[in-house]
């Protein structure tokens, strides 16, 4: 992508790493937000010779005299300024995308996707195949922009991708040489409308394959298996409940009938995480890692950031940060994991989704505590499963309130169900600030 005219839209990580690397290919670049950024960042940016303009109006920026448009994978379809570009013929992608078209033509591409589980799953892959010596990368929707690393990315390396389906939309050219789809569950349909038009933007994991192409795929998922019946990819399955080609056999992980490691040894808990270290575990083979590096990393993995992340214990409460939990599915994972009496911390934005599918998995639940934007569609949900449930309006009172409220022996979970954005910038800050008020507590 050289001497082009070009619009991005969105100052988030994505839109500044992207412009940043595009610059140094000779393009007129217009980079637009919403709101103010920090003088130094339009500083730096500036010097590069990127034009930065702040605007509610961000459609009147686009005329045919772009060649293209790059938007952040959180501006939805119809923003008026990807409608207008769609008018004019733009072709409208994203930071991946852009990203693509400048990386060496013999790398390896790992892409992994799913409605939950993505994130652990790509941490895994990357350490496991980055202890055997891989020259191995890590980038996409985990926090690293794909351009942030396309200048280190040499011929013959690896590349383990965490891609959403955000940025899956807008995808066109680009193709994986590994793709995972961990699992599919009904989330993000305010984005998309339905949860058909979600799960066909999943399949785009495997988008551009061939027979020669790998797609891993979750065999006790049906809705992954009606998805994918006609790809063309060699398809390799796993599952913690179904036979596969690497599941579970009486408490151990088998592949291809030779035992990898006893789920006793695996330091996080859970078929969900069995589940994730199964697809690592695939990856790492294709690759020759060791059985004894594999089992050594499994049984040191303390799990990620934000993903049921054990806190601390304070006078015998366990506290536990889950704020990735953005959606019902990622919250019931979480319940499931405790069989101790727990304290759920709920709240965040409203996508005016029911909570009803949660209800089911409150059996260890004692008390709710609710906060934001959905803090009376959370209490109308414990309310009617006969929970205890206390309002409050921000993540602060609730956290010291469910410390309040809580016993010697109880869990206290954070698992919002729900985006952070009527409060907090993203789900890591969210944590952060969950993290800090148990610290002084």
């Amino acid at each position: 992508m050289r001497n082009k005219r070009i619009l991005i839209l969105g100052m988030a990580r994505s839109g500044v790493a992207i412009s940043k690397l595009l610059s140094q290919y000779d393009n007129d670049i217009t980079l637009t937000d919403l709101k103010e950024q920090s003088s130094s960042l339009v500083k730096e940016l500036e010097n590069l010779g990127i034009h930065i303009v702040i605007t509610d109006h961000q459609e009147d920026l686009v005329n045919d005299t772009f060649d293209i448009v790059i938007k952040n994978p959180a501006i939805p379809k119809n923003n008026p300024a990807v409608i207008k570009a769609k008018e004019l013929q733009i072709p409208v992608i994203n930071e991946l995308e852009a990203s693509y078209e400048l990386l060496p033509k013999n790398v390896t591409i790992i892409g992994i996707t799913g409605s939950n589980g993505k994130t652990t799953t790509t941490t895994m892959t990357y350490e496991m195949l980055k202890r055997s010596n891989h020259k191995v990368h890590l980038a996409g929707n985990i926090g690293i922009p794909l351009a942030d690393i396309v200048s280190d990315v040499k011929e013959g390396d690896i590349i383990v991708l965490e891609i959403s389906d955000h940025q899956l939309m807008d995808m066109y050219d680009f193709t994986t040489n590994i793709g995972v789809l961990t699992n599919l569950s009904e989330v993000h349909l305010d984005f998309h409308g339905s949860y058909e038009n979600y799960k066909n933007i999943k399949k785009k994991i495997f988008a551009n394959h061939t027979k020669d192409s790998i797609a891993i795929l979750n065999a006790g998922n049906k809705d992954i298996l009606e998805l994918t019946q006609n790809i063309p990819s060699k398809k390799i399955y796993f599952s913690a409940k179904e036979k596969a080609d690497i599941c579970l056999e009486e408490g151990d992980i088998v592949y291809n009938e030779e035992k990898i490691i006893s789920t006793k040894d695996i330091r996080v808990k859970g078929n969900h995480n069995y589940e994730n270290s199964m697809v690592a575990i695939l990856i790492a083979k294709m690759f020759d890692v060791t059985n004894e590096d594999i089992t050594k990393y499994l049984k040191e993995f303390k799990g990620v950031e934000h993903r049921i992340e054990y806190v601390t214990t304070l006078n015998g409460r366990k506290f536990y940060n889950d704020s990735k939990a953005t959606n019902n599915e990622s919250t019931i994972i979480a319940l499931d994991s405790f069989t101790e009496s727990t304290i759920l911390i709920m709240g965040g934005l409203d996508r005016n989704i029911p909570f009803d599918s949660i209800a089911p998995h409150l059996i260890h639940t004692k008390k709710i505590i609710c906060y934001g934007e959905t803090k009376e569609k959370i209490k109308e949900l414990g309310e009617l499963n006969g929970k205890e449930v206390l309002v409050t309006e921000t993540l602060e009172e609730a956290t010291k309130l469910a410390y309040q409220e809580s016993a010697e022996g109880d869990v206290i979970l954070l698992s919002p169900a729900c985006a952070s954005w009527d409060q907090f910038d993203n789900f890591e800050t969210r944590g952060q600030i969950f993290k800090e008020v148990v610290k002084k507590l």
